[in-house]
């Protein structure tokens, strides 16, 4: 099987299994762009926590939480784990898109996708995962988004080594699937599941797995 039948295959068994996710759990691109910050090394349940707490407080806004000193964004998303370093990394973003677009979201995605990718690449603490989710969930850009589900998955299924980098595997994907924003979404949320269900990192359910032929 070629590597685009196999990449085609395996969404197509996904999909007949768990349905569709309905992602990325967000109302607003904002919501969306401070999720995705937040989820760097932690689960979406304490992000979750973390985002009910920013609603709370009415702060969910480019606008409020510029405004907001860092000290204070730091304890309103205690439960995201590692919260001074997020506080910093959001409060960064945050200096980024009033810097160069006013603090305006709709005028940031209104830049072509490669231009911006690497200007918000160039924001420190924010890696390919994390860009690449802003641009795909928030901003309906056809970007594949690759985690570290997607590595241990398809490297299980040899369509890439374990030693394969970020932007090796996101070639694999863009270059065989149909350029998409929902199917780009979608995958990646139903590669997301299978990691969480079944390919788990140690003693994966390997004999039930729904790609397991």
């Amino acid at each position: 099987m070629s590597t685009k039948s196999n990449v085609e295959d395996i969404y197509q068994k996904l999909f007949h299994h768990f349905g569709p996710q309905h992602w990325w759990p967000g109302e607003t691109q904002c919501e969306v762009i401070v999720g995705a910050i937040l989820t760097q090394n932690t689960n979406w349940q304490n992000v979750s926590k973390a985002i009910d707490n920013l609603k709370k407080a009415k702060v969910l806004t480019p606008e409020k939480l510029y405004s907001l000193p860092q000290e204070k964004l730091a304890k309103l998303i205690r439960p995201s784990g590692y919260f001074n370093i997020k506080a910093k990394r959001l409060k960064t973003f945050l200096d980024f898109l009033f810097k160069h677009y006013q603090g305006k979201l709709e005028k940031m995605f209104k830049r072509p996708l490669e231009e911006l990718r690497q200007e918000i690449l160039s924001v420190k603490g924010i890696g390919p995962e994390t860009a690449d989710s802003i641009l795909l969930y928030a901003g309906g850009f056809p970007i594949f988004v690759v985690d570290a589900y997607t590595k241990r998955i398809f490297s299980r299924k040899k369509l890439f080594d374990e030693d394969a980098d970020y932007h090796k595997m996101q070639e694999i994907f863009m270059q065989n699937l149909k350029k998409e924003v929902k199917l780009y979404n979608e995958y990646h949320a139903l590669i997301v599941r299978l990691g969480k269900d079944f390919c788990k990192k140690t003693n994966p359910q390997c004999e039930v797995c729904p790609i397991r032929k």
